[in-house]
C-alpha cells in the first residue's frame, strides 16, 4: 500500500528546490539522499532526492530530475508516496485506518463516526460526524483521544466541555480567553 510521505509546496530559490508539507514522522528516513519516491499523480515522477535541508523547522528538498524554479513550480501539490513499512510505529495510524471507526465517550456513549483526518499546522484533527450530522474537528492528541482501537473498530474520546456540537451548551470560556478584565473598571485595587 502506498502512503503519502509529503506534499510538495512552493518552489524555493532558482535551482529547483521545493518546500514540503510532511506527512511522516520519520522524514530523515523517508527523504534520505538517493531515495526514489513515486508520485501522485504518477505522471510527475518518480523523483529522486538529491539534497535536503531544514530551515526554521520546514523541510526543503531538491530532486535530481528538477533543475530550475519553473519545473519546481510545476510540482506544487504533487504528493510523494512510498510503500508502507511493516515496522511503522504502533501508535501511528493512517487516514484510511481511522475512517469509519465508531467514536465513543469514556462512559461508552456513541458520539458518532470518524470520517477523516486533517493535517493542520499545530497538530492533526479527527473529523467526527456526530449522530445529528454535525461535523466536528477533534484534536488528535492523547488527552482528548486516549484510545484508538482499530481492530475493535472504535476510538474513545474524552473531549472538554463544549468541544462537540452536541455539547455546545457546556462550553466554558474563561474571562482570560475573552480578554475581559478581572475586576470592574474604576474599582479600586
Amino acid at each position: 500500500m502506498l502512503l503519502t510521505v509529503a506534499r510538495i509546496g512552493r518552489a524555493h530559490g532558482l535551482r529547483g528546490e521545493v518546500a514540503l508539507d510532511l506527512r511522516t514522522d520519520a522524514p530523515e528516513d523517508r527523504l534520505a539522499v538517493g531515495t526514489r519516491l513515486q508520485t501522485e499523480p504518477a505522471s510527475a515522477g518518480p523523483l529522486t532526492v538529491a539534497r535536503t535541508r531544514v530551515q526554521q523547522g520546514r523541510w526543503h528538498v531538491t530532486f535530481e530530475e528538477i533543475a530550475d524554479r519553473t519545473a519546481a513550480e510545476g510540482l506544487r501539490g504533487v504528493e510523494l508516496v512510498a510503500e508502507a513499512s511493516v515496522d511503522d510505529d504502533e501508535d501511528a495510524w493512517y487516514p484510511h485506518e481511522l475512517a469509519g471507526l465508531r467514536a465513543e465517550s469514556t462512559d461508552g456513549r456513541v458520539l458518532g463516526e470518524i470520517v477523516g483526518l486533517q493535517h493542520l499546522p499545530a497538530h492533526d484533527v479527527l473529523v467526527l460526524r456526530e449522530p445529528d450530522g454535525a461535523r466536528t474537528l477533534v484534536p488528535f492528541v492523547r488527552a482528548i483521544v486516549p484510545v484508538v482501537d482499530v481492530p475493535g473498530g472504535r476510538v474513545v474520546l474524552d473531549p472538554p466541555g463544549g468541544l462537540l456540537a452536541s455539547d455546545a451548551e457546556n462550553l466554558v470560556v474563561s474571562d482570560e480567553t475573552r480578554g475581559e478584565p478581572d475586576h470592574e473598571p474604576g474599582a479600586e485595587d
